[in-house]
């Protein structure tokens, strides 16, 4: 039985992200600017990542005051509900800055620390992405309705297309690129979206066999790993633990814990 709140929750995740990814999509500027740098000179952020942000945050706060908040350009607040909103009004900055379209909305919903709802919108793809715990993974697009997301069968590793994304930090970079390529002549090939919430999604719609990635935020991830784990994949970070900021893996069953284990052998993580 679906849990009214969820449902509620799910409901309110995906209006929001898809009036932000309208916003996104329709008020680009022409002449974009960067607004902000975080981690490194560029680490960017633009004036259309904080208008998503207040859209969304104005809109949730509205429908429930009580709930919490974790943004990427700011928003936290504790709330009192016991339900906290986990936010990337922009996930792909640096693609949206660059007319690129591989860049996506995320909104997750946690309850008592779990998340119970996530919704991710690709705009320029024409996509949208949410699932509820316990519900399955579910994506509308250019087909009629709804389609439920189910990763892929499992290849053997070295049959399996894997996509990795890269720190702003170019010391952290260049240790990821080592990474990579230590990791290259053992897989089908490897890709690099620019979105984790994206190559998340991906993993859950079979279009990629795993993902690996370090150095995400809650923000970055909470969206895309319920996503992905509804659809039937495998998520964690380094063995035993849960994904963070040192390591996140997604992976279709079968290739999950081979790719965990050579990323783990390489170093791919980080405390």
């Amino acid at each position: 039985m679906t849990d009214p709140l969820h449902a509620e929750l799910l409901g309110l995740a995906r209006e929001a992200a898809h009036r932000a990814g309208e916003l996104l999509r329709d008020g680009r500027p022409a002449d974009l600017a960067v607004a902000a740098t975080k981690s490194s000179p560029i680490d960017v952020v633009t004036e259309m990542d904080i208008a998503a942000e207040k859209l969304i945050t104005a809109l949730i706060a509205e429908r429930r005051p009580d709930d919490g908040f974790l943004g990427e350009e700011g928003a936290s607040t504790d709330g009192s509900s016991g339900v906290r909103w986990v936010i990337d009004p922009l996930d792909g900055t640096v693609n949206y800055l660059y007319g690129l379209p591989t860049w996506a909305v995320s909104i997750a919903a946690e309850q008592d620390g779990e998340t119970v709802v996530g919704a991710v919108s690709a705009p320029l793809r024409g996509e949208t992405y949410h699932a509820m715990r316990g519900g399955g993974a579910w994506a509308t697009g250019a087909w009629e309705g709804e389609r439920r997301l189910t990763c892929r069968p499992a290849p053997p590793l070295d049959q399996a297309l894997v996509s990795t994304g890269f720190n702003y930090v170019a010391g952290v970079r260049t240790h990821q690129a080592e990474v990579a390529h230590r990791l290259i002549p053992l897989v089908r090939d490897i890709r690099r979206g620019g979105s984790a919430a994206v190559d998340l999604c991906d993993v859950a719609a079979g279009r990629l066999d795993g993902y690996y990635e370090r150095g995400l935020h809650p923000w970055d991830l909470a969206a895309g790993d319920l996503i992905a784990r509804e659809a039937g994949a495998l998520t964690g970070g380094r063995p035993g633990e849960r994904p963070s900021w040192g390591l996140t893996v997604a992976a279709t069953p079968g290739v999950f814990e081979p790719l965990q284990t050579l990323l783990e052998d390489f170093g791919a993580w980080h405390d």
